[in-house]
């Protein structure tokens, strides 16, 4: 049966397009503006077009309210609008991923929401419905998981009508988290915004300002712009962060989850577990240091709510929570077991040393160039004074790189300042790609990248074992070839997947002779774990504290 838009549609749509009109003719009004050879009747003509603008506007959205319908069949969704030119629209359900619920601070007065039905094949979403009241747009997203799942309509077959999955609550953001999620945030786009806003604004002030200043004042100045960036930076991704994930709710709801959070605007939304592509766990210097961590979640293409509205690739499926609780609901989704990464061999972390000092010579002799081309007093060696710090970033940037495969997923780390973990199903793996540059082939590394079809890899943001022996490399996309083809075709006999009761891993892989015990704490065994025929003398292999021993170059 056709369902038409709600009737608050039309107030809320006539406000949201004819405010600007509304703002602008009143700007005319009070600036007693005059119509060429009308002289003083400018006014009433101006507020006589207005009036008839506003009366066109009210019957267009009222036209356009009442010819659109649309109506959930089992197959497909069909809508027709249009005022002047009609529109029929026929969209398999197969081709829709589910339904997110949208609502603002006026929408929610009205009790109205914006209903978009998302598909996996990219950042557009596929319909809207502007608006429906929320109690529709919540049965469409009840409609739609009911006819994916194939379950009869409540009431016929014996089913009861507030029959239904079963919903488990998997975490709930309380207020005190969600101070901690504001502290521990930081919007690193406000160094940006404001360089682009001086440069743009007041580059000539500000260059007269520094030549003013010498020695010790130029150093007193730069240390409190600093400061004061750095605080700007801390309150903007405070206030972003707490206006978006504001009483935050994730639950599990038969083979989906679904999640409502945002304090400005309301989203409603949910994550297929057959979507799912790759689980990320990504956590900062902050969030190490307090023990806390964030779970993103990245789908086929497409991310539910994102503060946009629009498609972006992830989403924070747990904005904050104790590293426990994260690693806890990644083994309810995906059971992973104990991860015990392979380091890259220790020739790496001399390359990101000779990056990282080449680096602070480049800051250096920059600012000896400004000083002599242009006159400027601006010192050249403070640079040279992070030389220490790049020393200590190699090693780090080292030493949180890493990658390991288990029985059933790869997982990778990488990153010092936003160190990402990520969780890939082999089942999930579209390619396997081994990329050498110049520098890599020098020191016989490669990178070993593992695509999936979420859309954070047309960003090269995939899982990555980066920096590896290259003889390493080999035989991880051997490996990883292997692998992916028997777990797909576990997957294609329903014995594994996102949210589905796993095999033992071990009778998974005793076909092979592969079947392994894995724990987390380093030990000295030098096996290599991951190799199909045992240990490969070409990779570095561990020390006593989980190092990476000595390599030959």
């Amino acid at each position: 049966m056709a369902r038409s838009l709600s009737p608050l549609s039309v107030p809320y749509r006539v406000f949201q397009r004819g405010s600007g009109v509304v703002v602008a003719l009143a700007f005319a009004l009070v600036g007693g503006f005059d119509l060429p050879g009308i002289g003083p009747a400018g006014p009433l003509v101006v507020a006589a077009l207005g009036l008839l603008a506003a009366g066109v506007l009210v019957g267009y959205e009222i036209a356009y309210v009442r010819r659109f319908s649309y109506a959930l069949s089992a197959d497909s969704l069909d809508i027709e609008s249009g005022v002047l030119s009609r529109r029929s629209r026929e969209i398999p359900l197969r081709r829709i991923q589910n339904v997110d619920i949208s609502r603002n601070v006026l929408q929610r007065v009205l009790g109205i929401a914006v209903a978009s039905f998302e598909t996996a094949g990219g950042g557009e979403t596929e319909a809207e419905l502007r608006f429906v009241s929320f109690e529709e747009a919540k049965r469409l997203q009840r409609e739609l998981g009911r006819l994916k799942r194939g379950e009869p309509e409540p009431g016929e077959e014996g089913e009861s009508p507030q029959s239904g999955p079963e919903t488990t609550e998997l975490f709930a953001l309380d207020r005190s988290e969600l101070a901690i999620l504001g502290a521990l945030s930081v919007d690193l786009r406000v160094p940006g915004l404001l360089f682009v806003a001086v440069s743009t604004l007041g580059s000539s002030v500000v260059a007269g300002y520094l030549s003013a200043l010498q020695g010790i004042a130029f150093a007193a100045v730069t240390g409190v712009a600093l400061v004061g960036l750095a605080l700007a930076s801390w309150v903007v991704g405070a206030a972003a962060s707490v206006v978006e994930y504001y009483d935050f709710r994730l639950v599990r709801s038969g083979d989906e989850l679904q999640y409502e959070r945002g304090l400005l605007q309301r989203y409603d939304g949910s994550i297929p577990f057959d979507k799912i592509q790759t689980l990320t766990i990504r956590d900062n210097p902050l969030k190490r240091r307090f023990g806390y961590a964030t779970l993103y979640i990245e789908t086929a293409g497409y991310a539910a709510g994102g503060s946009d509205g629009r498609s972006r690739g992830s989403e924070a499926a747990i904005p904050i929570a104790e590293r426990d609780r994260i690693l806890d609901l990644v083994e309810a989704l995906e059971p992973v077991g104990d991860v015990d990464f392979e380091r890259p061999p220790t020739r790496a972390r001399r390359r990101y040393l000779v990056r990282y000092l080449l680096v602070v010579g480049v800051l250096a002799a920059a600012l000896y160039g400004a000083q002599m081309l242009l006159s400027l007093p601006v010192p050249w060696w403070p640079p040279l004074l992070l030389a220490p710090v790049a020393v200590w970033f190699a090693h780090a940037t080292w030493r949180h790189r890493g990658h390991w495969l288990g029985d059933t997923h790869v997982v990778t780390r990488n990153g010092v300042l936003r160190r990402e973990t990520k969780i890939v199903p082999y089942y999930r793996i579209q390619t396997v790609i081994d990329s050498r540059n110049v520098f890599q082939r020098r020191l016989d590394l490669a990178t070993v990248t593992i695509d999936t079809a979420g859309s954070l890899s047309l960003t090269g943001q995939d899982a990555a074992a980066v920096d590896v022996a290259g003889a390493r490399a080999d035989d991880l996309r051997a490996e990883l070839e292997a692998r992916l083809g028997r777990a797909v075709d576990a997957y294609r006999a329903g014995r594994a997947g996102i949210g589905f009761e796993d095999e033992d891993p071990a009778e998974s892989t005793a076909e092979d002779g592969k079947a392994e015990e894995k724990d987390d704490r380093p030990t000295d065994d030098s096996e290599d774990v991951s190799s199909p025929n045992g240990p490969d003398n070409s990779v570095a292999s561990r020390d006593q504290n989980g190092n990476g021993g000595p390599d030959v170059e």
